[in-house]
């Protein structure tokens, strides 16, 4: 079960200040959005210059697992309990309004605090990266070879515990101003989605080799 409720642990660290109309602290909606992206961004502090980098996720209830190489300082710093921010993004439209200055995106995003942990054991560890498996490519983690010890060895994986987190969205048509509304441009949406193509073989695999079928799905 999850052991937070964002609903009822706001702090000034995650209040909306620009459009808190747009916010949301509900975890069906938090989770929603973590579970659609691939990218998160991690941002810290180390040795008093700040660090944004990008990596890949998988969630489980309230934790984020991460990985890397075991000799990765943005994981070596995150283990050590330093505070953190965590953010997923989701851009859904290019917004063209009939102003310059009202000109938007839609999209959906979350802003997470928290802090991480090291998994050590190699159980622990070999279940947080088959969650980022999944996460990614649902029925994969089946279909190829588990990690080897030396594999384990080599990676770092941590478990990030969201102690804070909000959601912002913003869908719909531009907003223009009243009397703009009759000037002669065109205004509207244009939609943007991530989706799959076709899946490329690898040229060493033995020809007519089928793709999975689990890779007949759309993100």
């Amino acid at each position: 079960a999850c052991k937070h409720n964002y609903a009822m642990q706001p702090t000034d660290r995650g209040k909306l200040l620009r459009l808190p109309q747009r916010g949301s602290r509900e975890l069906e909606v938090i989770y929603g959005i973590l579970d659609a992206g691939f990218l998160a961004h991690i941002g810290f502090q180390q040795e008093g210059q700040p660090f944004v980098i990008p990596t890949l996720y998988g969630r489980r209830d309230d934790r984020l697992f991460l990985h890397g190489s075991s000799a990765s300082r943005t994981l070596r710093q995150l283990e050590t309990g330093a505070p953190a921010c965590v953010t997923v993004t989701l851009v859904d439209g290019l917004v063209l309004a009939r102003s310059a200055f009202h000109h938007s995106m839609n999209y959906r995003s979350v802003v997470a605090f928290g802090t991480a942990r090291l998994l050590a054991d190699p159980e622990q560890k070999r279940a947080a990266l088959r969650v980022i498996a999944e996460h990614a490519i649902p029925g994969r983690w089946n279909d190829t070879r588990p990690p080897s010890e030396r594999e384990l060895h080599l990676t770092r994986v941590l478990e990030f515990t969201l102690e804070e987190a909000t959601a912002k969205q913003r869908s719909g048509p531009p907003l223009d101003e009243e009397e703009d509304y009759g000037l002669d441009y065109w205004a509207g949406v244009v939609p943007l989605t991530l989706t799959a193509g076709a899946p490329v073989a690898d040229a060493r695999l033995p020809p007519g080799k089928p793709a999975p079928h689990y890779l007949n799905w759309k993100r």
